[in-house]
């Protein structure tokens, strides 16, 4: 006997919020991979900050899809492939971060015009935390590559850079 729960999830907004719980695997992942890459270069600090990167998109994994099977939906444990296991430099692994940053801040976006067009305002309202999460992601993503402009590569300046990215906080880790 299958039991099909009542349900006050969109099945389209399921969908985009499956699609999300994929997403934040996938991120987490890639940057468990960064961060491995990363101590196998000396990079320690970068290393670290990216391993507690790592575990906060597990995080947000989580948090969705415990959000989708309370609200009658069914969250699916994504499949994780295609994930990036070396790189050319130390700027390559924090380009590539406020890349993904910026395409995961678009994913929300696209869940809550979602929401807002199928009047899901509990969806919405939930959705609103990661609003706020990106946002930070982001910042702090820009941060880590001003500083590689700040400092500057040249001479000790990698090792001064990854000191001052083991100086920044992974969002959310603060409180």
């Amino acid at each position: 006997m299958i039991i099909t729960p009542n349900r006050s999830l969109n099945k389209d907004v399921e969908d985009l919020l499956n699609e999300q719980i994929r997403m934040e695997g996938q991120s987490s992942a890639y940057y468990l991979s960064m961060a491995s890459w990363c101590e196998t270069q000396g990079y320690e600090n970068s290393a670290q900050f990216l391993y507690q990167h790592s575990e906060e998109e597990r995080g947000h994994m989580l948090k969705l899809f415990k959000y989708v099977n309370e609200a009658g939906g069914h969250a699916l444990q994504p499949e994780v492939t295609d994930i990036k296991h070396s790189f050319k430099s130390l700027r390559e692994v924090f380009e590539a971060i406020l890349e993904h940053e910026i395409s995961v801040t678009k994913s929300i976006h696209e869940i809550v015009d979602k929401c807002l067009n199928s009047k899901d305002y509990t969806t919405f309202n939930f959705l609103q935390w990661f609003v706020v999460e990106q946002r930070e992601e982001e910042t702090i993503a820009r941060r880590a590559l001003e500083i590689f402009e700040i400092i500057g590569e040249e001479g000790i300046g990698l090792w001064n850079i990854d000191i001052e990215i083991g100086k920044l906080h992974a969002p959310g880790a603060t409180g």
